[in-house]
């Protein structure tokens, strides 16, 4: 599903990826490790089209996502890549519900087909009774569990994220490491995430050691 080869990436004098290869097969969850400055933040912005590598080949799902345009590159990432963050970037004005529906939305999905996958996925995640609650009604880990249902909904190839349990407590966190399974299972759903929770790190299918720029 994903295959990075020979990645290189420089800010200023500070060389952050020097050369990394990696593949991620279809249904793989993958945690990437190390200590902070080891690049694995900028890895998973390469991964996930955020950053273009100075040099070297990133496909996901087939494509060579390097040659795309920015235009191309938007809508790539829109059907093919769900974003789970930190901290959830939930839209505050927004219900549950809305805050789902709103990349299929973007995607030019019909408004009722969003509505139905956005109902659809709170359930499965847990929250069909806060669809119409609005993020500051919600509990941290709840929040969070909008987010991945937020992720899912364009039915991405591949879910990328970033510190997913580094804001919860760890009742809230292995209840998102046992969703973060329950969704590969159901949906055969790639995953990559950076974290420093060696729980959940320990918890998937693979972990990936990160130093100084380089996989160890």
């Amino acid at each position: 599903m994903i295959k990075a080869s020979e990645v290189y990436k420089r800010f200023s004098t500070v060389e952050a990826l020097k050369g990394v290869s990696l593949e991620v097969a279809r249904a793989e969850i993958v945690a990437i490790v190390g200590a902070s400055g080891a690049g694995k933040s900028t890895l998973l912005q390469i991964l996930g089209t955020l950053l273009q590598p100075d040099s070297g080949k990133v496909e996901i799902a087939g494509t060579d996502v390097c040659s795309l345009s920015e235009k191309q590159l938007a809508a790539f990432r829109n059907r093919h890549i769900g974003f789970v963050f930190q901290f959830h970037h939930l839209l505050p004005e927004f219900t549950a519900l809305e805050n789902v529906m709103m990349p299929a939305l973007i995607g030019g999905i019909d408004k009722n087909e969003a509505s139905r996958r956005a109902a659809e996925l709170l359930e499965i995640v847990g929250l069909s009774n806060r669809s119409e609650h609005k993020p500051a009604q919600m509990s941290g880990g709840e929040q969070q569990r909008v987010a991945i249902a937020r992720a899912l909904v364009c039915r991405p190839s591949v879910v990328l994220a970033d510190e997913p349990t580094g804001n919860l407590d760890s009742a809230n966190s292995a209840e998102i490491q046992r969703l973060l399974v329950d969704v590969r299972d159901r949906f055969e759903q790639t995953i990559v995430m950076v974290t420093h929770d060696m729980a959940l790190a320990d918890s998937v299918d693979r972990k990936i050691v990160m130093s100084d720029g380089t996989i160890l």
